[in-house]
């Protein structure tokens, strides 16, 4: 049975290009199927960007689709975070020439302080994915200072690395996309983030024995993904809008629904303590969503030597970048 009842869902940095990507595939049905969407655009509030903000609004109503219900446009998070059921944070300050992650980890704390805040006016079922970066830590200070919302609602986005790990290993077995499996993504969404091949299937088999070359897995293979932005950046000049905004599709519609069973995807949620993070981190974990609302960590997963130190070394910056924004957590 179909829920004719309208979702709103708020995004943020909505005049940017991963949101030029990602708007049209929130309203067109293929996230929330036939619901009707109300988005919340939220900006700058500078006249440039409004004016541009419009013109992102007037592109998606001349789409015509069935399942966009209205368009708010605004620069007040308050008005864009009212009544939603999900908030995208994309918008964020973008690491400049020389700038230390550290420093841009600051600088984007006052953010998030405030959107934890405006999400309190959310509906009782709201959730946020937090996409800018760094996006495991924003998502802390914003879940930090949200009262009234359990920190278990905010998680952020690793996805767009499992994409990327999948792809990886398709092209190194000579498979398609489709036929990997349980691949997942441990820690932060950095160049410290571990690319779990260990744990991942290809055609049913563990990867370790479709791919015999192991020092690739161990090496190049983890680097490629870790360093992949940086790559596609290098190669066309511009960041990975495009993809990322595939991965935010696909991290929300996964929450979505119920994850088939004996499968799993990653997502950076609030820590409970399972292998050995530290409760109270936002760091991405195999992950099952009820499609209710709930969702739980995949336990008793092997975890080799190799992988424990991959993990732990993740957790570590996790736990540093906490430490540099500790007097914002709310």
């Amino acid at each position: 049975m179909s829920n004719t009842n309208p979702i709103s869902v708020a995004v943020t940095g909505a005049a940017g290009q991963i949101c030029y990507n990602l708007l049209f595939r929130l309203a067109s049905g293929e996230t929330f199927g036939d619901r009707p969407v109300h988005l919340k655009l939220l900006d700058l509030d500078i006249p440039a960007v409004q004016q541009a903000l419009e013109g992102v609004a007037m592109e998606l109503a001349d789409c015509g689709f069935p399942t966009l219900s209205a368009i708010t446009c605004t620069g007040d998070a308050n008005v864009a975070f009212d009544g939603i059921s999900w908030a995208v944070l994309v918008g964020a300050k973008p690491r400049g020439p020389g700038m230390e992650r550290k420093d841009l980890i600051r600088d984007n704390g006052p953010i998030f302080i405030g959107q934890g805040k405006a999400m309190e006016r959310g509906a009782a079922d709201v959730r946020a994915l937090v996409v800018g970066n760094p996006c495991n830590t924003n998502a802390l200070i914003a879940a930090s200072n949200c009262s009234g919302v359990p920190n278990e609602r905010f998680t952020a986005m690793t996805r767009l690395d499992q994409n990327r790990a999948v792809a990886q290993l398709a092209q190194k077995a000579g498979v398609t996309n489709a036929e990997i499996s349980h691949v997942t993504i441990w820690g932060n969404h950095s160049a410290t983030q571990y690319p779990d091949f260990e744990n991942a299937r290809i055609n049913g088999r563990p990867a370790t024995e479709v791919i015999s070359d192991h020092a690739w897995l161990q090496t190049d293979f983890i680097k490629t993904v870790q360093q992949r932005g940086a790559a596609i950046i290098k190669a066309r000049g511009k960041s990975s809008a495009a993809s990322a905004a595939s991965a935010a599709i696909d991290h929300i519609k996964s929450f979505e629904s119920a994850t088939p069973a004996g499968q799993w995807f990653s997502a950076a949620v609030v820590s409970d303590g399972s292998y050995g993070v530290p409760a109270g981190l936002i760091s991405s974990f195999p992950v099952v969503s009820d499609g209710k609302g709930g969702y739980s960590i995949v336990q008793g997963l092997p975890i080799s030597d190799f992988g424990r130190a991959k993990i732990d070394a993740t957790v570590a910056e996790l736990q540093q970048e906490r430490e540099i924004v500790a007097d914002l957590l709310g």
